[in-house]
């Protein structure tokens, strides 16, 4: 499912525009970003939460070649589902 499909999804559900329907998604996702790039952890009861987590840098290997690289310190966005997602999807 693309953004536009979920827009399209929000439009028909909620008796909107599309238009309107994909301010509202880009409302949300920036409202989840602006929250994850603070530090915070978004939670979406029945959804899922998402949190920041740091990752330490580490030693790798370049696959081609074998040679050993230093991997730097990153951090990524971890996505854990909640029990009603995770009782849809088995």
């Amino acid at each position: 499912m693309k953004k536009e499909d979920l827009a399209r999804l929000v439009s028909d559900e909620a008796g909107i525009t599309q238009k309107a329907a994909g301010q509202t998604v880009d409302t949300v996702i920036e409202g989840i970003s602006s929250a994850l790039e603070k530090g915070d952890s978004v939670s979406l009861l029945g959804f899922g939460s998402f949190k920041v987590v740091e990752r330490s840098a580490r030693e790798g290997r370049n696959p081609r070649t074998g040679e050993k690289i230093q991997i730097p310190a990153s951090k990524g966005v971890k996505f854990t589902p909640g029990k009603p997602l995770k009782q849809r999807v088995q």
